[in-house]
């Protein structure tokens, strides 16, 4: 009950309730367009600062993860379920790659909306991870539930404080992106790969404390160390791919009028091209496309013709040769292509070089995070050539909090 001087709480047999007040603290400038056209702009040029802080919670220079999670017995689980919906999935199809190859252990990643209604093999061995930007998301919440109810361990990444899922999970990671008021996900994608990384990397710690260096897989150790220190320069290596602001906008006026828009990529690169796909539809109503590069043949490329721009991302060197000779067969066949990579190896003479948007070269794990940018700058300047709303794309909610 809400009225001039008071806010009034209920039960559902309308005897009142006593509740306290919890102030959370925002920044207010974070709600404003600081001067940017669109909050998705702002939002794309925050990410520098949004990803710092979000390591800042989890990882020291010093590269020691710091995490609350010491009551986490990481030895018991025998899978990872990662749960999400929409942007948050395709941050958790990023990860996928990492634990796997960290962790050793299966790793699934689930739509929210169809986990629930297969019934999950999962129980007391199992540890689900739970992601959403607004921590408000039905589905998510539904399938949440679920696994507690399974006795599983559940984690949530969340980017909303006093979110229902923060109260609903055993354990909770805040991404600290800030208040997200475009619909369509940015900054908050971002975070949520790069707390992924860090909890992957925090626990393959944890399973490989207690154990003699001469045992270790120095490789991995190795590869590691690497990593860590790659996601410190995440803010830097972020801010200096955003000048790849004014291409993007020149590939976005070629194109924009475009009915069909595919986009390809390998392992991380397949997670990343759904993302920039999901981008493209959600702001520019363009029919947009994304499949696994080898996939092409099987299917899809019937579908490649004379004019169609093909987005092709490549930033892992022991298998870009593959993903080079997939853009080439759209080549062949008329497509027009847009390569995304960070190679320092010679790229192939038929792929027009004035189309080939350069990257930081980082660890492939987490390369996600720095290809995505281009692709948000694209989907964002293509809506703007449409003359579209990119802050309330038709028929989207920020938050969706019904099944």
């Amino acid at each position: 009950e809400l009225t001039e001087e008071n806010i009034n709480f209920y039960d559902f047999n309308l005897n009142k309730k006593e509740i306290k007040p919890n102030n959370v603290e925002v920044d207010a400038s974070l709600c404003e367009k600081n001067g940017y056209e669109d909050y998705m702009l702002k939002e794309i040029f925050e990410q520098p600062r949004a990803i710092r802080e979000t390591i800042g919670t989890a990882l020291t220079d010093a590269n020691k993860i710091s995490l609350s999670f010491e009551k986490i017995n990481f030895k018991k689980f025998n899978k990872i379920y990662i749960v999400a919906c929409g942007t948050a999935m395709h941050a958790g199809l990023v990860a996928k790659n990492l634990f796997e190859h960290y962790i050793k252990l299966p790793t699934e990643v689930d739509m929210a909306s169809e986990f629930r209604y297969r019934n999950p093999l999962i129980d007391e061995r199992t540890l689900c991870i739970f992601i959403s930007q607004s921590g408000e998301t039905a589905d998510t919440i539904a399938a949440l539930k679920l696994s507690k109810e399974k006795k599983c361990t559940t984690i949530a990444i969340v980017n909303v404080i006093e979110s229902s899922i923060t109260r609903i999970a055993d354990y909770v990671l805040y991404t600290h992106a800030g208040p997200e008021i475009a619909v369509a996900s940015t900054k908050a994608y971002t975070c949520q790969v790069t707390l992924l990384s860090i909890l992957g990397i925090y626990i393959y710690e944890r399973l490989n404390e207690k154990i003699e260096n001469a045992n270790a897989d120095d490789k991995l150790k190795e590869e590691m160390e690497k990593l860590k220190k790659d996601i410190l320069k995440l803010p830097q290596k972020v801010e200096e791919t955003l000048k790849s602001r004014e291409k993007m906008k020149e590939l976005a006026h070629k194109y924009y009028k475009n009915k069909d828009i595919f986009f390809i990529g390998r392992e991380v690169d397949y997670a990343v091209a759904r993302e920039g796909s999901l981008k493209l539809k959600e702001i520019s109503y363009i029919h947009s496309e994304a499949n696994a590069a080898g996939e092409l043949k099987h299917g899809p490329i019937a579908l490649i013709e004379k004019g169609v721009p093909v987005i092709g991302i490549a930033t892992n060197d022991e298998i870009n040769s593959k993903t080079f000779s997939n853009i080439e067969e759209v080549i062949t066949r008329g497509a027009d292509s847009i390569l995304i990579t960070n190679t320092e190896k010679a790229i192939p003479e038929i792929i027009n070089n004035n189309q080939v948007i350069k990257i930081a070269n980082i660890s492939p794990m987490i390369s996600a995070i720095i290809s995505i940018i281009p692709m948000q700058l694209f989907a964002y300047y293509i809506a703007k050539e449409k003359g579209l709303d990119v802050d309330k794309p038709r028929n989207l909610a920020k938050s969706v909090t019904v099944e």
